[in-house]
């Protein structure tokens, strides 16, 4: 995965723009991903880690009322998510993530691996829903980034 982030991060330094990440699930790994990589500054803007329901509604200002019908985990809320991020600081790309990583916490239509992860870049929103494998919380986390790290390299082409 280190390679394919390179990979990203050198494509987003060579192509000026900067990219911001929110993430919940995921607890912050993605943005201590990138920020482990030299010249990362280049293309990282900003990270949050809005990991309750709390933060979200007060930092990311997702409203309540989506929470509420929805649930945290949901495509409505990831979307919200993204495109409020962006409000915050504009970034080139957005990234959005939230989902369900275990060990506990899931239900029948909500399972542990259930992640979405949304993209705004310009005026194009993507949101992905996954399942991942219940392999554990970091096998997760990580499968979250690597689906993350693709789904910008795709947006960049």
């Amino acid at each position: 995965m280190k390679s394919l982030l390179k990979k990203m991060l050198h494509i987003i330094i060579k192509k000026k723009i900067k990219i911001s990440i929110v993430e919940s699930c995921t607890g912050g790994l993605f943005c201590k991903l990138i920020t482990a990589i030299p010249n990362a500054s280049k293309a990282f803007e900003l990270g949050l880690v809005t990991y309750s329901t709390k933060s979200k509604i007060n930092i990311l200002k997702v409203p309540s009322r989506i929470i509420n019908k929805y649930g945290s985990v949901s495509e409505k809320v990831c979307s919200s998510m993204v495109k409020n991020l962006y409000k915050i600081n504009k970034s080139d790309i957005c990234l959005s993530i939230t989902g369900i990583a275990g060990p506990k916490g899931g239900s029948k239509t909500k399972p542990i691996g259930l992640v979405y992860i949304g993209i705004k870049k310009g005026k194009k929103i993507i949101i992905k829903k996954n399942l991942f494998k219940n392999k554990g919380r970091l096998y997760i986390q990580n499968s979250a980034i690597y689906k993350s790290i693709n789904l910008i390299l795709t947006m960049l082409k």
